[in-house]
């Protein structure tokens, strides 16, 4: 199939970053274009995680502290005794 010329805009530094980038892979900048959009239709979706960028340190420190079991509760086998447990005077 012959192939189709697109226009884009692109900013001008991001543009030559994204082509060294790709160079260094032995990828044109249109080779590397044309991968997303056959991956794109072959998952019918982005093909990457589009959305807020890495947590915060705080969240970070959050999940560590999760993970090490600081700062947790007790668990519970039932709801009554979650509700026994916050009704509880401390």
């Amino acid at each position: 199939m012959a192939a189709v010329s697109t226009n884009i805009k692109i900013d001008p530094v991001l543009k030559q970053e994204s082509q060294e980038l790709f160079e260094s892979f032995g990828l044109s900048l249109s080779a590397a274009i044309n991968m997303f959009l056959r991956q794109s239709v072959r998952e019918q979706a982005i093909p990457f995680r589009v959305g807020n960028p890495l947590p915060n340190i705080e969240t970070i420190r959050a999940i560590e502290e999760a993970r090490n079991g600081i700062g947790l509760s007790r668990g519970f086998t039932s709801v009554s005794e979650l509700m026994e447990d916050l009704d509880a005077d401390d």
